[in-house]
């Protein structure tokens, strides 16, 4: 056992961080509130209005056999005196309750959020419980789903592979989900502010990846998920509907705009649901295979970081892995260089540098190797960056071996 010894300082300890105002630990304000968002929201979530007063207030009752006990007064605006005092309450009431269905409405008033809801059509076990795995697939389709549309809102392909795929995950951090007992349903709650593009993409590709369907169910032809790449379909989207589909007797998706926010431009204000069946996953399979065959390469003139070089011997072409900084919308490529190109790559991975390639990124892979590299220069950068590219070569010692011909 070690001991400190006697009379030395204690070392600094760093402070434990402090966590901001929790939005969840009390209801919303009343004046932070409109009476028609909460009415909306309401009647989205279940709750059902049971008379009240035409014009100044309603009487709503939560969802289920059970909700005769409970209700709520919401009045429709802030035009009378005690419009103030009713929505308080209500909000009250609300927050102490632990049911989902004003889980719900709390959470669209605390946040404003397009919501998107997936319905699974599978067999519930003992007591409305479900198998582990079936609620697992949910969470899983629903997520590529998602991702599906926020490389989407990064620019149209047929098949992305790596391209895009970092920012795109990170787009759905603020992203907030809700799970209905029984794993059949599920709720994402897309924030207005960060995320309505994703909403209005995936909403758009999802009814063209229907009308692409029914079209090459009616007609043997393909050819319409040609067309529904321009409106987000995609071998990641159709990708994630087999697996939503797939174990089931249909699934759909709904979206669902923000009351707060209004509908957006070119989107119905009530879209119906989308739907897809077992009967789709054939033409789903054959557009997602489709998609992959046949995304171009792309060419590309990169700038970027050596991390790794390999070759079987001291003279030859070798094999590169770079850190992309510039020039692709992917983390890393490798590529095959021949002997004097490689030998540029060590020198400037020596000294600090990056390097500037010309090639082309194959889609085969997911767009994570270039080929027909050429034109490999050193790139001259801040000296920050310099050593931050020599510290990361120390750090790194085995690149020795591999860079010399040592495997």
């Amino acid at each position: 056992m070690t001991h400190r010894p006697t009379g030395e300082p204690l070392r600094p300890v760093r402070p434990h961080p402090v966590e901001p105002p929790d939005l969840w630990d009390r209801p919303p304000r009343p004046d932070q509130v409109d009476p028609a968002v909460l009415g909306a929201l309401l009647h989205r979530h279940g709750w059902q209005r049971r008379g009240g007063a035409p014009g100044r207030y309603g009487r709503w009752t939560p969802p289920g056999p059970g909700g005769s006990g409970t209700s709520l007064l919401v009045p429709e605006s802030r035009a009378f005196p005690d419009s103030e005092d009713l929505l308080g309450e209500a909000l009250v009431a609300l927050f102490r309750s632990g049911s989902p269905a004003a889980r719900d409405v709390l959470l669209g008033l605390a946040v404003p959020s397009d919501e998107i809801r997936w319905w699974r059509d599978v067999p519930t076990g003992p007591v409305g419980a479900s198998p582990w795995t079936v609620e697992e697939r949910l969470r899983t389709a629903a997520r590529q789903m998602l991702l599906a549309g926020a490389l989407a809102v990064r620019g149209r392909a047929g098949y992305y592979g790596a391209r895009h795929r970092g920012p795109a995950a990170a787009s759905l951090d603020d992203v907030l989900v809700g799970a209905a007992p029984g794993g059949r349903q599920l709720t994402a709650f897309v924030p207005v502010s960060t995320g309505r593009p994703l909403a209005v993409r995936l909403h758009q590709a999802l009814h063209a990846a229907r009308e692409a369907v029914d079209y090459q169910r009616a007609t043997g032809s393909p050819d319409a998920f040609d067309g529904a790449v321009g409106a987000g379909v995609s071998h990641e989207l159709t990708a994630a509907l087999m697996t939503l589909v797939r174990g089931t007797e249909g699934a759909t998706v709904a979206v669902r705009w923000a009351p707060a926010a209004g509908v957006p431009d070119g989107c119905a204000a009530t879209a119906e649901p989308v739907g897809f069946s077992p009967g789709d996953l054939p033409a789903l399979r054959a557009a997602a295979a489709r998609y992959l065959r046949e995304e171009p390469a792309v060419p590309v003139r990169l700038t970027g970081a050596v991390v790794r070089m390999r070759r079987p011997g001291p003279r030859g072409d070798g094999t590169v892995r770079l850190r992309v900084l510039a020039g692709a919308e992917v983390p890393h490529v490798r590529m095959t260089l021949d002997e004097e190109a490689y030998r540029i790559a060590v020198h400037a991975h020596l000294v600090g540098l990056p390097v500037r390639v010309h090639g082309r990124l194959e889609s085969r892979g997911g767009f994570r190797r270039l080929t027909g590299a050429s034109g490999v220069v050193p790139v001259q950068v801040d000296e920050a960056e310099r050593d931050r590219l020599k510290k990361s070569l120390k750090e790194n010692l085995d690149f020795f071996g591999e860079a010399c011909g040592g495997d």
